[in-house]
This record gives structure tokens, C-alpha cells and sequence, in this order.
């Protein structure tokens, strides 16, 4: 099979497309023939080398989370699913950005009927971690909610799921994403200079919660507009957190089987929206990299191996 791999750390063009022995189905897992894997941002920073205290690489490495696509093989002791289903998961190996991926059986779930390849193939990164910081600060109807980054990936997710669970949100965003955040109902407000005046006219009776998955200050913003520590989560502002007293909660300590069904459900139904920017063929893995580290993108950006 092709496969994406790099042996050092460095930017895009470290990135190459394989040939390498296709995986087998071990005892309780199963092998999936990819048909999307969405990009993120988190593995940009693993190849670059920024993650390397947290998250060291092995030589070579592949990379990728996301998939969804068909069962091509079963192994011993799978008795839910069959060659030719489709579905949709995760790997924790950095082995998705490929035409074949082994994963747990219990990494799986049945792809729902009229939800995309591309935005299957999109549903364990960033919907997790938008779950995860919505499971954190738990919002609930008549509070007020302050999500930044609102028009990004995690932060399209979690502004969302904060409003099915009816809390009034404000998406912090540029003018640009503004329609689209009142298309699902949230409220937008630009971010930058000014921006704690303006929630506060958003918001006159105050603000019960705050998601942070921008980083660059929106915790200690959260204090200054009255929230308590224990209601603001950021998945990537650690040093505020550890500092303020606020949550960390991201996707692995969240997600299962379970969960990754819910979020598919949603997003087959409408509920939940999850756009798809670009897709690009997995030879093109590099210029798709380059496209995410414009970060201007709203929406994912998707291999189709």
C-alpha cells in the first residue's frame, strides 16, 4: 500500500508518499481501507518537532488519526463487523494517511447512512476535542458561553455543541466567519483589541463559561470577565491552565466507540455541522499542509487516498 511517512523532523516537504507492507488484522481489530483522513493542526507541530517532549517520534513515522472507509479484513475474536462495511474511526499509531489502516475493533463505528466519506473521515480530531471542552464546562440552558477560535475546527464543534445543549454562545471569530456562526445560531463577536468590551455588550448578564482552543490569552480574558476557573477548558493554553486553576480536558480522556457514533449521528443529521474546506489526493500531502498552515481555513482539509 501508499502510505505517508518522513524520517526527521521538518516542515511539508520532509513528507513523502510510500510504498510499504500492507498491515494485517490482529486478534480483536480490524483493517479499513481508507477513503478520507482529515489533516490537523497537532500534526504539523508532532512532525515539526514541537511536540517532541510530549509526543517523541519514531524513524520513520507516519502520521494521521482520522479515517473512515471500508472493512477489508477482520481478525480473531471480531464478531460486529465485516469486509465491505463502512465506517468510520481512529488510530493512536499515526498510521491513517494511508490507502490501509489497523485499528482495534473497538476504535470503529458503522458509518451512519448520508454522511460523507470526507466529513466521516473528519470526525475524531478536532469533534472530539469540541466535545471534550463542552463535557468540561458542562453549559447548560439560559448560560452564557464564550467559545474563541469559534470558526475553527475544534472551535466550530464546541460553539455548536454548546448551543444543542441550549446555552446562549458567543463565537469569537473574524468578520469573515460571522455569517456562518449565525447560520448555527451563535453569536459572533469579533476578536482582538476591544473584544472583552464587546462580549460584555453581547452579553449583559455575564458570561457562565469559556472553551479556549486558540490559546494567546483568552483564559486570563475569562477571568476578566468574572468566569470561574473550573467553568473555562482550553485544549492548548496548558500554562494558563496550570496557572488559573482551569480545565485541560481533551479528546483521550473522552472518547470511545460511543462517543465517535454520537458525534457521527449528529453530523449525519445535520445537527452538527462539520465543513469540508479542500480535498487533495494523498500524493498531494504536502500541499495540503501547506493549505493548513495558512490557519485562515474554515472547514477541514482532507486526503482521499
Amino acid at each position: 500500500m501508499k502510505a505517508v511517512r518522513f524520517d526527521s523532523y521538518g516542515d511539508e516537504d520532509v513528507l513523502e508518499v510510500r510504498d510499504v507492507d500492507d498491515p494485517v488484522a490482529a486478534p480483536g481489530g480490524v483493517v479499513v481501507r481508507v477513503k478520507a483522513t482529515s489533516i490537523n493542526p497537532g500534526e504539523a507541530a508532532i512532525r515539526s518537532g514541537a511536540m517532541h517532549e510530549m509526543w517523541p517520534s519514531t524513524f520513520p513515522s507516519g502520521q494521521g488519526s482520522d479515517f473512515a472507509g471500508t472493512v477489508e479484513a477482520v481478525g480473531d475474536g471480531v464478531a460486529g463487523f465485516a469486509p465491505g462495511e463502512p465506517v468510520l474511526g481512529w488510530t493512536d499509531e499515526r498510521s491513517a494517511q494511508a490507502e490501509l489502516v489497523s485499528v482495534p475493533a473497538e476504535q470503529v463505528v458503522r458509518k451512519p447512512d448520508g454522511l460523507s466519506w470526507e466529513v466521516a473521515g473528519s470526525m475524531f480530531v478536532a469533534p472530539a476535542a469540541g466535545y471534550a471542552c463542552v463535557t468540561a464546562v458542562a453549559p447548560r440552558s439560559g448560560e452564557t458561553v464564550v467559545v474563541s477560535s469559534a470558526a475553527g475546527g475544534v472551535g466550530g464543534v464546541a460553539a455548536q455543541l454548546a448551543r444543542l445543549a441550549g446555552a446562549t454562545v458567543i463565537g469569537l471569530a473574524g468578520e469573515g466567519n460571522h455569517d456562518w456562526l449565525r447560520e448555527h445560531g451563535i453569536v459572533p463577536v469579533t476578536y482582538g483589541e476591544g473584544q472583552d468590551a464587546r462580549i460584555r455588550e453581547a452579553a449583559p448578564q455575564g458570561v457562565d463559561a469559556l472553551i479556549d482552543t486558540h490559546g494567546g490569552g483568552y483564559l486570563d480574558l475569562g477571568v476578566e470577565l468574572g468566569v470561574a476557573p473550573g467553568r473555562m477548558n482550553s485544549v492548548i493554553d496548558f500554562e494558563a491552565a496550570g496557572r488559573l486553576g482551569a480545565q485541560t480536558v481533551g479528546s483521550s480522556q473522552v472518547i470511545d466507540a460511543g462517543v465517535l457514533g454520537h458525534l457521527a449521528r449528529l453530523a449525519a443529521s445535520g445537527e452538527l455541522d462539520i465543513p469540508v474546506a479542500a480535498t487533495y489526493p494523498l500524493a498531494d500531502v504536502r500541499a495540503a499542509y501547506r493549505r493548513l498552515a495558512d490557519r485562515h481555513t474554515r472547514g477541514k482539509i482532507v486526503l482521499l487516498p
